[in-house]
């Protein structure tokens, strides 16, 4: 973190979740470093703080491939659960950084709107078709 704030980055967070994850976990606790006006906060981030709850780590541990991208189009159908949570919590995380959300809360709810109204499907297919060429 001070070497992106010596670097001249504006706003950045970088995150280490207490279940040994590089993003913001919804098993654990979450030290985040935040780089904002200037300085270099440090913090505890709690998915309540979020309004979301803990879930086992269990429950987002990955698979192979195949299962990787069924588990995303089911969050993208509308599938609930701790893989849903654990990507609203990071979702939210990015707006906060972002500037799009003044809070963790309301970022949530940003991108629960943007997943159940379909658009976050709509930006992945269109992501899908740039990518392929």
């Amino acid at each position: 973190a001070e070497t992106l704030l010596a670097l001249g980055t504006i706003k950045a967070w970088l995150v280490h979740g207490g279940d040994g994850t590089d993003e913001i976990s919804i098993a654990a606790p979450t030290r985040v470093a935040a780089v904002e006006h200037g300085a270099v906060r440090e913090f505890i981030l709690h998915p309540e703080d979020a309004g979301l709850p803990y879930h086992p780590f269990e429950k987002i541990m990955g698979g192979s491939p195949a299962e990787n991208a069924a588990a995303f189009r089911a969050l993208l159908d509308g599938a609930q659960g701790a893989y849903r949570d654990a990507v609203l919590l990071n979702s939210a995380a990015a707006l906060v950084v972002a500037d799009r959300a003044t809070s963790l809360r309301e970022g949530v709810e940003i991108a629960r709107s943007s997943i159940d109204s379909g658009a976050a499907r709509a930006k992945l297919q269109t992501l899908a078709r740039i990518t392929r060429g």
